[in-house]
This record gives structure tokens, C-alpha cells and sequence, in this order.
């Protein structure tokens, strides 16, 4: 893959390479081999999370009483989702880096070390895999609608509901479930869940069938009356839209991540072929308008990347906020957008053929401006802060 980098990235130091080498052969040995065969699945082999976890690629911010790395740093969580997606495995990095960057936070700041252990140790190892439930047909981006509903009876939770497009949600063995325990109290009475998938009352159907990310399994949840014991509430009872608004900083930066370093492989791609190919005794590079393309694109690829290895290293400090997050995510996924659709008209008609990775591209690409929050949810973010700033 050809690289458009012309300023050198200094977010990394040596010990962030070291993880690298080991996260690239373990995308290049592990992984790409076998995209073809999990796309056709629908799913991943559940063994490559056991394998992930022998080489210490998941958990790697949770400490190490629990079978973490015991390292901090957003920096390794970035690594390891631009090492699989520079081989084009998009839908491994939602289900790996799903534990990274959507369930192990929530575990890590608001669990106790009883659940920790419970949770965190198999989750930490690949024994276990876990998806965090939020989405309801009624209720996407705003998790204030949500309706599922967990009752107190005596030491359990009785939850009743419906989630959708959950990721991992047909190999997961528990779920963080975003639910109503005050429904009256609205956004204040929501709290978060683990539950177990083995669960009586529990059932899922999937995977869905989506129009890309064939290797990520996506599922519908069904609660018809699930115990959960109160001992599995994560943080306190109403906290959860609180707990959701921090957390999720991290996972919409984690998508911004992914779709930078897939967008700089399409781009790759597409020079290569732009500069191979030939059209009327020409290389199609040569046409003015392909060039300026080429050179718009190319810009705009490395402005985005500065902007976002500045929100991991806030990210890795502890200091990224909501706003700069959505930022983030809702601009370099439509620039990811942008990149694999001139991508594919660079490419003619061989765009437009699935066998060409382009293509595949094209298709993989589309989700990352819906999930994690709607561009359009984004910008409504950014916009209130804006407005209220000004009102203060």
C-alpha cells in the first residue's frame, strides 16, 4: 500500500512499535487469512479472541489482577485497530477492539473487583466475549428513549425488552445492557446491566444481514423476563445516561480511528491503480482531473490525521471530551466516505466488482457514519454545546 504520510506521526513511542509488531503479524498471520471464510460465516472464528488474549492484544488497559496489560494508553488500543485494518479486516476490529474500546471501560472504571474478576479476567483471555447493548428498533443514537425496562424483585432485575444491530451480539457471552430501571424519570432513570447470554428468558436472533462488514456478526436481543441478580449492576442505579456520555468519547474515537487508517489503505489502492492503469495511451494519473483528485484527497487525508492523533493522545491523557469526540467521528468517517468513493470511480469499472478490494471497501465503509452515533446525532452534539456556551 502506497502511504500518503508526509508529516511524521510522534504519538508513538518505542514501546507503542513494539505492540505493533506484534498486533501487525497477528493481523497478517491470524486474521487476513481467513476474511473470506468469516465474511461467508458471518462471523469470526470465536478462537481468534483466545488467540488475541495469548498475545496480550485485548484488556490491555485493565489491570493486571485481572488479566490485563495493566497499561492506560489509548495509544495501544489505536495500534491494534490501524494493524487490522490496514489489512482490511474492518469488521475483526469491531469485534476485537469492541472489547477494548466498548466493554472494558465500563467494567474497568464502574465494576468492583468481584465483578471484575467475574468479568474482566475470562473477557481479558478470549474465554469469554462480551458486546455492550444499547440500540432498540425504537431507539438508535438518542439512548434516552430506551425502553427496556429492569424491575426490582428482591435480589434480581426482572428485564423485559428488544436490542438491535448488536455488535458480536451472536458470540457474546454477556452483554453491558443500557436499561430503564426508573421509567418514569426518563434519561435519569436509565442504569447498565451484565448479563449473561445463558440466561433464562434470553434468546437472540442473527446474524442480520447487512449490505456490508459481512465478518462482524450483528444481532437482535430478545428479554422476556430475565433474572439478573442486582449484584450485576454496573456503578449506581439511574446513573447510566452519566456513565454512557464519558464512555462513549472513547468508542466514537475508536470509529474515527478505524475509518482513518481504512481510508488511507483505499487511498493507497486507488495510486496505485491510478498510476498501473491506462486509459487512451495514458496512465490515468496523467489526466488533470484524476491528479487533482488525487491531491485533494491526499490533503484532506493527512489534515484528518493530525486532528485525530492529537484526540488519541488526549485520549491516551485522559483529557478527550464529548465534543472533540464527535467531531472527530462524525468528519473523518464522512472523509472516509468521501475517499472510498472517489476510490471506486478511479477505478472504473473494476470499482464496481467484488473481488476488487474497492469495492469491499465501499460497502464496509458506509456503516461508520450510522453507528456510534449518527453524523447528523453528532453535529447535533457540537451544536447544543455551541449554542449553550453562548447562553452562559
Amino acid at each position: 500500500m502506497s502511504s500518503t504520510v508526509s508529516l511524521p506521526r510522534t504519538i508513538f513511542d518505542a514501546d507503542h512499535e513494539a505492540f505493533r509488531d506484534v498486533a501487525r503479524r497477528f493481523a497478517e498471520r491470524e486474521v487476513a487469512p481467513h476474511l473470506a471464510e468469516w465474511a461467508d460465516a458471518g462471523r469470526v472464528d470465536p478462537a481468534i479472541y483466545r488467540t488475541a488474549g495469548e498475545l496480550g492484544l485485548l484488556g490491555v488497559g485493565v489491570d493486571e489482577r485481572f488479566g490485563g496489560g495493566g497499561v492506560d494508553d489509548f495509544r495501544f488500543n489505536a495500534v491494534l485497530i490501524e494493524e487490522l485494518c490496514r489489512i482490511g479486516g474492518q469488521a475483526v476490529t469491531m469485534s476485537l477492539s469492541g472489547f477494548n474500546d466498548l466493554v472494558a471501560p465500563y467494567l474497568n472504571a464502574l465494576g468492583s473487583d468481584e465483578q471484575k474478576q467475574r468479568f474482566l479476567a475470562p473477557l481479558c483471555t478470549g474465554e469469554k466475549i462480551a458486546a455492550i447493548a444499547m440500540s432498540e428498533p425504537a431507539a438508535g443514537s438518542d439512548l434516552a428513549a430506551v425502553t427496556t425496562t429492569a424491575t426490582r424483585d428482591g435480589d434480581h432485575y426482572v428485564v423485559s425488552g428488544a436490542k438491535t444491530f448488536i455488535s458480536n451480539g451472536m458470540l457474546a457471552d454477556l452483554f453491558i445492557a443500557v436499561v430503564k430501571t426508573e421509567p418514569a424519570a426518563g434519561k435519569h432513570g436509565i442504569s447498565l446491566l451484565v448479563m449473561e447470554a445463558d440466561a433464562p428468558g434470553f434468546s437472540r436472533t442473527g446474524p442480520l444481514r447487512k449490505i456490508g462488514l459481512a465478518a462482524q456478526d450483528t444481532a437482535e436481543l430478545h428479554f422476556d423476563g430475565v433474572r439478573v441478580p442486582r449484584a450485576n449492576l454496573l456503578g449506581q442505579e439511574g446513573e447510566g445516561f452519566g456513565y454512557l456520555r464519558h464512555h462513549l468519547a472513547q468508542e466514537r474515537l475508536s470509529i474515527a480511528v478505524a475509518s482513518m487508517a481504512l481510508m488511507r489503505r483505499t487511498f493507497g489502492t486507488a495510486l496505485e491503480h491510478a498510476v498501473t492503469r491506462t486509459a487512451f495511451g495514458r496512465r490515468i494519473a496523467d489526466f488533470q482531473a484524476n491528479r487533482f483528485y488525487l491531491a485533494e484527497l491526499a490533503t484532506e487525508i493527512e489534515i484528518a490525521q493530525s486532528f485525530v492523533d492529537r484526540c488519541i493522545l488526549a485520549a491516551a491523557q485522559h483529557d478527550l471530551d464529548e465534543i472533540t469526540a464527535a467531531m472527530a467521528k462524525w468528519w473523518v468517517t464522512e472523509l472516509h466516505s468521501k475517499v472510498v468513493n472517489r476510490a471506486v470511480q478511479l477505478h472504473g469499472g473494476y470499482g464496481f466488482m467484488a473481488e476488487y478490494d474497492v469495492a469491499a471497501d465501499y460497502l464496509d465503509s458506509r456503516g461508520s457514519t450510522l453507528y456510534g452515533g449518527t453524523t447528523e446525532v453528532m453535529k447535533e452534539i457540537i451544536g447544543r454545546r455551541l449554542i449553550s456556551s453562548r447562553s452562559d
